[in-house]
């Protein structure tokens, strides 16, 4: 099955691939009139209900599908407030070819009694649309469920959530469903036969990270300080540039607040990186289990800890981080030093573990050279541990053992050090928005963005650093 949200994704994702919505709505088009054809004889009456949307879109495609039929277009609206070009396109097609296609500018107008079809296509609203009926919707929907025609919904019944199956007051009733590429979660509460059709999106659009899969970022214009994570990054102690980049990291990839825990040997030097940042010292050269009481407090103040850079292998510092994930209870980014504890400790963190493949072995993970191979070992081993994997590479894995995703974005520049705590950094600002899998497949995918846009500019002799500025580019849509 697969959500509205993600359905959205994959579509930008297959057109990012070279497969256009056009075609994809070719496709959808073509397998709405194929239902049409196995619910009503050649020259039935039928007629299409489209909205403004690509959901209407594939209903006129549909229509262009059915010339042995008697088919009769109306679009709920305007023809100039269509809101995609495809659709637009599609309509303009229609009139091109002078078939029976026209604007209900007034749903008051829209009278399906009249025109007695045998099979209405209900093309009004897809799975984007949420809420309550609004007109012309709301009409539009109550002459299809008065009418005795058989009625096919396209992708999901016109006021049915796609992904709840909620139906709000008068909700089309269909007799079929065409859905596209994967049943929708919403269906099964939809009493009547589903359709699945086969469009044509590649399963690399699953697969592969792409430009889709940043949908889910978008802002609200009302939003306020703090809606967009507080990340509390653990670091620092024989290394402060680590804990700085991660912190620095998050910021740039979109945290409203980065705070970093750190003993105070570095403090002042983490401090001194960005005054973006806030420092939260602890006492002492490295961290220890005696601070674990006061990061833990500290942690459930936040939305994400990015635990790891720059910590070291200290035996202290070891015990520190088994006693923490240990206490701990909410979303956790592990990096570096503290990767090599993780299969060790039962905690009830949600854990995203960022390690390379040497730190992979270390864990006592799987290794392979072709990223298929392990692509599949790396869910296997994500599932026996119970957390979601990052492994780092020139093909980036990530899974949680049941859904597993592959980035292909970064460049061999990306080997000099501290690239991976840019990603750590990134990755936790994004888990605080979206769920595991997602944020460390656009983490990694924003950050191969961003080294990929720094090796444009100056070759292979980048450092870390160079990455930061360019993360809100590699998180662009444009």
């Amino acid at each position: 099955m697969i959500t509205a949200e993600r359905m959205a994704a994959v579509d930008e994702n297959a057109a990012a691939l070279g497969v256009p919505q056009r075609a994809l709505m070719e496709s959808s088009g073509s397998a709405v009139a194929a239902a049409v054809r196995e619910h009503a004889p050649a020259g039935a009456s039928v007629v299409v209900l489209a909205g403004r949307g690509n959901n209407g879109g594939d209903g006129l495609v549909a229509a262009r599908f059915l010339d042995d039929y008697d088919v009769a277009v109306r679009l709920l609206g305007r023809p100039e407030s269509i809101g995609t070009d495809v659709a637009r396109a599609n309509w303009d097609a229609l009139a091109a070819a002078e078939a029976d296609a026209e604007a209900v500018g007034d749903s008051a107008a829209l009278d399906l009694d009249a025109e007695d079809p045998d099979c209405v296509v209900d093309a009004v609203l897809g799975t984007g649309a949420t809420g309550p009926l609004r007109e012309p919707a709301a009409t539009a929907a109550a002459a299809i469920n008065a009418t005795d025609a058989t009625v096919v919904s396209v992708d999901v019944p016109t006021g049915v959530d796609a992904d709840t199956g909620e139906a709000v007051a008068g909700a089309v009733r269909p007799d079929h469903v065409v859905t596209f590429h994967d049943e929708k979660p919403g269906l099964a509460d939809v009493a009547a036969p589903v359709t699945v059709a086969d469009i044509g999106i590649p399963a690399a659009a699953e697969r592969f990270v792409g430009p889709g899969d940043l949908v889910p970022l978008a802002r609200r214009a009302e939003s306020h300080k703090g809606d967009h994570g507080e990340v509390l990054v653990v670091g620092g102690g024989p290394y402060a540039g680590a804990p700085a980049l991660a912190a620095r990291a998050a910021l740039r990839a979109g945290a409203d607040i980065a705070r970093v825990a750190t003993p105070d040997a570095v403090a002042d030097a983490v401090q001194s990186y960005s005054e973006n940042l806030i420092l939260h010292p602890l006492p002492g050269e490295r961290l220890a289990p005696v601070h674990v009481e006061t990061v833990a407090e500290a942690a459930a103040a936040h939305d994400v800890v990015v635990l790891g850079p720059g910590l070291g292998d200290a035996p202290e510092t070891r015990e520190a981080v088994r006693d923490l994930l240990a206490a701990v209870a909410g979303p956790v980014v592990v990096d570096a030093d503290a990767l090599a504890v993780v299969p060790e400790v039962e905690t009830e963190a949600a854990l995203v573990c960022t390690p390379h493949q040497g730190e992979l072995r270390e864990m006592g993970g799987p290794s392979s050279d072709d990223w298929r191979e392990r692509a599949d070992l790396v869910a296997s081993f994500a599932a026996d541990l119970g957390v979601t994997l990052l492994v780092k590479g020139a093909y980036d894995v990530v899974s949680d053992g049941e859904t597993t995703r592959v980035n292909r974005t970064g460049n061999p520049g990306m080997t000099v050090g501290g690239t991976g705590d840019v990603l750590a950094g990134a990755t936790g600002a994004l888990r605080a928005r979206l769920p595991p899998v997602d944020a460390a497949a656009v983490g990694a995918y924003a950050n191969g963005r961003a080294g990929d846009a720094a090796v444009d500019e100056a070759g292979y002799g980048i450092v870390a650093t160079d990455l930061l500025d360019r993360l809100p580019g590699g998180l662009s849509r444009e």
